[in-house]
């Protein structure tokens, strides 16, 4: 048995030809990408932020 019989050799070979056919990002486009999803994200937060005072301020309404 030679070690091209192996399997988890050639998992390893078939992962590494699979990873040089993909589209790598540039710096440009992940800086981009991570800022726009930043930015979602505090948006997001404080959109909820806000919903949550306002119901809190208005179940405090109701309760008093």
């Amino acid at each position: 048995m030679s070690w091209k019989d192996n399997k988890i050799v050639n998992y390893f070979i078939s992962a590494k030809a699979e990873l040089k056919k993909v589209a790598w990002p540039t710096r440009q486009e992940v800086t981009r990408f991570s800022l726009l999803v930043i930015g979602i994200s505090l948006a997001i937060a404080l959109f909820f932020g806000v919903v949550d005072y306002i119901l809190t301020f208005g179940l405090e309404l109701i309760i008093r």
